[in-house]
């Protein structure tokens, strides 16, 4: 077995000191808001998804079945788009964008 050598100890202690040094600097408390404009991204950001999502994954499995289970591939798709969709409503946005757990400004 080999001696523990001091000197390739210190080296990465000293290289994860100097790394974490600037976090503690940034390290202040901001109270947190809500902002407009990232609520409308989110928004914007969510109906583009859904968009894609129907006809990229609809066509891509749909390729991947027979040409008489295309339509039914296609259905399963919009139905569980329109699934996440209602949940995203009910329980996404709200989880996103609620205030609870922020603190107040003083």
């Amino acid at each position: 077995m080999s001696k523990l050598d001091p000197k390739r100890l210190a080296t990465p202690a000293l290289a994860s000191i100097l790394t974490l040094a600037p976090m503690l600097a940034l390290a202040q408390e901001e109270v947190p808001v809500l902002n407009s404009g990232d609520t409308a991204w989110m928004l914007t950001a969510t109906a583009l998804v859904l968009f894609m999502t129907i006809p990229g994954l609809a066509l891509f499995y749909g390729g991947l079945v027979r040409s008489k289970n295309v339509l039914s591939v296609l259905m399963q798709c919009f139905a569980i788009t329109a699934l996440m969709t209602v949940l995203w409503v009910i329980y996404g946005y709200s989880l996103a964008f609620s205030t609870t757990g922020m603190e107040k400004a003083s």
